[in-house]
C-alpha cells in the first residue's frame, strides 16, 4: 500500500511541476524531409507559463544544420516566407507555428534521420528542449 502511495504522489508531483515549466511545448509536427529535398517544417504550440514575456531568440537542432524560425504572410496576393528574429510569447500566453504562419524551417538534415532534439534559446540559456519523432 505505501508503494502505491508512493507511486501515484510521484505521479501526481510530475504532473504539477510539467504545467509550472516556464516555457511548454505541445502538438509538436516534424515532417521527415521529402526526398530529393534537404528541408522540412516544424510545427508547434509554445506556451509561456511564466508572469513575464518570453523571447526566444534561436532554435539549434542536432541533426539539421539550420533551423529558422520564419512566418508566411501575404503581400501584394502574393505568399512570402520571411524569417523573424525572435518571436515573443506574452505571460501566461501560447503561440502557434503552423502551417501558413509562423513556423520554424528545418534544412539540411544530416543523415537519414527519424527523430530529432529542437533547443529553444532566450539569448544565450536554453529555455526548452523537446525530443520529436518525424512524421510522415
Amino acid at each position: 500500500m505505501r508503494f502505491v502511495l508512493t507511486v501515484i504522489l510521484t505521479a501526481m508531483l510530475s504532473a504539477c511541476l510539467a504545467e509550472r515549466a516556464p516555457l511548454v511545448a505541445t502538438d509538436i509536427v516534424v515532417p521527415k524531409p521529402r526526398p530529393g529535398t534537404q528541408m522540412t517544417a516544424g510545427y508547434l504550440t509554445l506556451r509561456n507559463n511564466t508572469t513575464q514575456t518570453i523571447t526566444i531568440t534561436q532554435v539549434s537542432s542536432p541533426e539539421f544544420e539550420s533551423v529558422e524560425m520564419h512566418e508566411s504572410v501575404l503581400e501584394d496576393g502574393v505568399a512570402r516566407m520571411r524569417p523573424l528574429r525572435d518571436l515573443t510569447i506574452r505571460a501566461g500566453q501560447s503561440v502557434q507555428l503552423e502551417p501558413g504562419g509562423k513556423h520554424l524551417m528545418l534544412t539540411r538534415p544530416v543523415g537519414e534521420i527519424e527523430a530529432t532534439t529542437l533547443e529553444f534559446y532566450n539569448s544565450e540559456a536554453v529555455m526548452l528542449t523537446v525530443n520529436v519523432t518525424l512524421t510522415d
